[in-house]
């Protein structure tokens, strides 16, 4: 497929830390053995009580999310004080389960993106229009709404697009509708462009293969090591 492409597990929150610190040391072993992490970038986001050192050969480990401090009197948050001790420099930002679910809006994800780009961090910035804004037709003009604040120019940005309709639900868009929608976002950033929402070890490589997809963001399927690194397969 040319280029390196981009495979990220986002964990949720799924798994213990007993778990993922098992699953997370085979997977970077089975990369290692295999010759896999030649072919792919791979990048694992665990809950936050599983947090681990940002250490392996193989794969980085990221925050799903912290607050845009170094800390402070923020209750249930973590923060730069915190991510730092794990020697973390990747964070997922503006994820549809924050926007909707804990009411980030498009003013909160950008101070968050500005403080942590600030500081150097990889950022996976995720996007997405809702199944009313798809059948509206105006799924461009949604997601330029969702950059406004953000800088696409930085040089550690990873844009992720994540149609909420998709995640979780088992559906993929079809490819013609996220080659459409890569095509859109390639016109706002040169970034890498990956998508999300219900890629799975059987949908991966042809989503893999189309044009300005740089890589993929993936829930539930990334829950079992063994479809997850069918999927890192999927991009050889």
């Amino acid at each position: 497929m040319g280029q390196t492409k981009i495979v990220a597990a986002n964990f949720k929150c799924n798994l213990t830390r007993a778990q993922t610190k098992s699953y997370i040391e085979n997977l970077d072993s089975a990369l290692a053995r295999d010759f896999r992490a030649e072919s792919a970038r791979v990048a694992v986001f665990p809950n936050q009580s599983a947090l681990l050192e940002n250490k392996f050969s193989t794969l980085t480990i990221g925050a799903q999310n912290a607050t845009n401090a170094q800390n402070g009197a923020f209750t249930g948050e973590i923060g730069l004080e915190q991510l730092a001790e794990f020697g973390i420099n990747t964070i997922l930002i503006g994820h549809s389960e924050r926007r909707t679910l804990f009411y980030e809006n498009q003013k909160n994800v950008a101070q968050k993106f500005a403080f942590f780009k600030e500081r150097n961090f990889t950022i996976f910035y995720c996007i997405g229009e809702s199944l009313e804004v798809r059948q509206s037709g105006k799924v461009a003009e949604f997601l330029q709404s969702q950059f406004e604040g953000i800088d696409v120019k930085h040089k550690n940005l990873i844009i992720a697009y994540e149609p909420i309709w998709a995640i979780g639900t088992g559906v993929s868009a079809s490819l013609k509708e996220i080659q459409d929608t890569h095509k859109i976002l390639r016109s706002f950033s040169s970034a890498p462009l990956l998508y999300g929402g219900s890629v799975n070890e059987k949908n991966a490589k042809d989503i893999l293969s189309l044009p300005n997809v740089d890589g993929v963001l993936v829930g539930s399927a990334s829950l079992e090591k063994e479809k997850f690194l069918q999927i890192i397969d999927s991009a050889f």
